[in-house]
């Protein structure tokens, strides 16, 4: 069916009736969840098929579940889960204990989403910090070095999508050297492309053939000075489809962080231009989502076809059991991350 190229959020736990008359109106292809739309089982596994009633397609429905500090489902009703350090700390120790913990995290979290409706996680990350960078990916990292973030962010992928659930590769082409917080400002980084190609572009080659993946609102001023990766065709072209490779659906970060500049219809027009199949609007005021979703086309040509890919590729789960899988979790994880037994139990 019809889907207009944009993913909206929504105000509330519940669907307003100004919000049901958008969503019929500007069909966008996907919902985002945030905390201010969450508040137990019922109440969104209710939200998350009333959405899907409107629009009338089982349509995704995305939220990021990172762990650490980026994690929208949270206790008491989820488990607390650790950042991706934690994942760093036992590569050291043990690559292949890390890289199954890291696949059975990923299991993990598709089946608390699973089961309330949510099938698409923003995870994982490819970025890979550098020291004075800022601290708005920190610990949500696996580690310095892309080759360990790769095979950290690979497992993860793998995880998720056994349990049913779409993983989004964050942030193309590197979020990692950024010295500012692209929700706040726009960063700049001024690394030449040699290096740029050996760090931050090589974690993500690995996960190239990822379903989704979202755009960094960062300058790379070696490859375009003028424009962030979001908006910039020559970012878009040259180097996440081209040197990266990736051929997934491509999806912008959110248009109304503060790094982006021009109204809210030129930044998701801008967006489009540059080669983003769909756009990300998160924060759920009304009149924000209808101005994207004015600035943005129905879905046609490759971004719909990237889009379909996308649906198709989620997969029913097989058997898991889940307090099984959260006890070996917590055991592997314990000498890591002090209070996993507490946290994830």
């Amino acid at each position: 069916m019809a889907a207009r190229a944009f993913i909206t959020g929504l105000s509330g736990p519940d669907i307003t009736a100004d919000e049901r008359t958008f969503l019929r109106e500007a069909e966008p292809w996907a919902l985002i969840l945030f905390k201010r739309n969450i508040s137990d089982s019922k109440q969104i596994i209710d939200l998350t098929s009333d959405f899907r009633s409107i629009v009338g397609r089982d349509a995704l429905v995305l939220v990021d579940q990172e762990g650490g500090r980026v994690q929208r489902l949270g206790p008491p009703h989820w488990p607390s889960y650790p950042p991706g350090q934690a994942l760093d700390r036992l590569y050291d120790r043990d690559v292949a204990a890390c890289l199954a913990v890291a696949r059975l995290f990923g299991r993990l979290l598709a089946h608390d989403l699973r089961l309330v409706g949510i099938d698409t996680d923003c995870l994982p990350l490819g970025d890979v910090p550098v020291e004075g960078a800022d601290a708005v990916i920190g610990d949500r990292a696996y580690g310095t070095r892309p080759d360990k973030v790769a095979a950290i962010g690979g497992a993860l992928a793998r995880g998720l999508l056994n349990g049913g659930v779409l993983p989004v590769v964050k942030h193309l082409p590197g979020h990692g050297r950024a010295t500012a917080d692209s929700h706040a400002s726009l960063p700049v980084v001024d690394t030449d492309r040699d290096t740029l190609e050996r760090t931050d572009f090589a974690a993500f080659r690995p996960l190239a053939r990822l379903p989704m993946g979202m755009t960094a609102h960062v300058v790379f001023s070696a490859i375009d000075p003028a424009q962030p990766a979001t908006t910039s065709a020559t970012m878009v072209r040259d180097v996440i489809r081209g040197s990266i490779g990736f051929d997934g659906l491509l999806m912008s970060d959110d248009v109304s962080m503060g790094a982006l500049s021009g109204t809210l219809r030129e930044r998701s027009e801008a967006a489009i231009a540059a080669g983003c199949d769909v756009v990300l609007h998160c924060n759920g005021k009304l009149d924000e989502m209808r101005e994207v979703a004015a600035g943005v086309p129905m879905l046609a040509g490759e971004a719909a076809r990237r889009a379909d890919a996308a649906l198709a590729a989620r997969a029913m789960p097989g058997e898991f059991d889940a307090a099984a899988g959260r006890r070996v979790f917590e055991e592997m994880l314990a000498p890591v991350w002090p209070g996993a037994e507490q946290a994830v139990a």
